[in-house]
């Protein structure tokens, strides 16, 4: 068995890690720290997980060594303490931003300050497995990507890899779960619910990991926070360098898509599932991906869901844990969603 230890385990994101862990057949959850909720079960924190462990939360100054840290701190943190997370585990899975962006430059551009440790951004791989695969697997240190640049790379990247993209326009709507579970006045019920408000209509910071992953194409990015609570659905409006037939987009993805086990193409005639629903998504490690074309145009509108929890943050670390330790990559995230919901 491969022991594994969750830090910052009392949030949204380490929830659904040890959901998917104290599950998975190849690995033992050794401890998960919390300073809010120390000495505490972890059924206080996540009450659906009642029943199911005996764990309790512990402070960080309790970690003992282990095979694996998952790391789910604030931004900033697990760069300013990475040593001490390293004298407790070859390998590390870090959930935060610090160590997506290999260059320190674009990193001080986007986050408005200088990186806290420059000297370890090589030694990390991005965690997008569709995309780097073959670099996960090999890799001790993983940077698991942001939930929006999760959904919109792999929606994106088949027409990159081709360089067909000219430039791209990107609307994300999102679920609260994506803030976090720190109450804030934007999260106070009377001032979210019902509404559609416009949080980043410029400059998200994800877009720098989308642009480091599929290009130097122009990316004009903006996110919307709606009435859900999971769920990201990224509607890309791409304008190709020459138009394309219908039949050629598809050849595309199921040329790329084919034999991924998380990526779906939702495409259909008729029915009210015609194109790609978070809703449907939920608790489920897939990227749906759908797409239709502008006709007599060279805008090709790309729409991609994903659970934000999952295939953008817990689901996507389990599979790269998989991948680096040579296991079936699918293990312990077959979870296929329910309907209705």
């Amino acid at each position: 068995m491969i022991n594994v230890s969750i830090v910052g385990g009392s949030g949204y994101t380490g929830g659904e890690l040890l959901r998917l862990l104290l599950f998975h057949e190849s690995c033992e959850i050794k401890q998960v720290t919390s300073e809010r909720f120390a000495g505490k079960a972890v059924h206080k924190a996540h009450p659906n997980l009642r029943g199911a462990s005996s764990l309790k939360f512990c402070n960080l100054t309790e970690l003992q060594p282990c095979d694996v840290l998952f790391l789910c701190l604030p931004h900033g943190q697990t760069a300013q303490r990475f040593d001490d997370f390293s004298a407790l585990a070859p390998r590390i899975i870090d959930l935060s931003a610090d160590f997506r962006l290999s260059d320190p430059d674009t990193y001080a551009k986007w986050y408005a300050q200088p990186h806290p440790n420059p000297g370890l951004l090589d030694r990390f791989v991005y965690g997008v497995p569709e995309i780097n695969r073959a670099a996960i697997q090999d890799a001790t240190h993983v940077a698991c990507a942001g939930c929006n640049a999760t959904a919109s790379t792999l929606a994106l990247a088949p027409l990159a890899n081709r360089n067909l993209i000219s430039s791209v326009v990107i609307d994300v709507k999102a679920g609260s779960s994506e803030a976090g579970n720190a109450a804030t006045e934007g999260s106070h019920h009377p001032e979210r619910s019902g509404a559609v408000r416009s949080y980043r209509p410029t400059r998200h910071r994800h877009v720098a990991e989308i642009s480091q992953s599929l290009g130097d194409f122009p990316v004009y990015f903006s996110a919307t926070s709606i009435e859900m609570v999971r769920g990201i659905l990224a509607t890309c409006h791409i304008f190709l360098n020459e138009s394309h037939l219908e039949k050629e987009i598809w050849g595309i993805y199921r040329e790329d898509y084919a034999n991924e086990p998380f990526i779906r193409i939702v495409k259909e005639r008729s029915g009210i599932h015609r194109f790609p629903e978070p809703k449907l998504l939920s608790g489920t490690n897939f990227c749906d991906i759908g797409f239709e074309i502008d006709s007599g145009t060279n805008r090709l509108v790309v729409i991609s869901a994903i659970d934000n929890l999952m295939k953008g943050a817990a689901g996507q670390a389990v599979q790269c844990f998989n991948l680096m330790h040579g296991l079936n990559e699918s293990t312990g995230l077959t979870f296929t969603g329910l309907h209705p919901i």
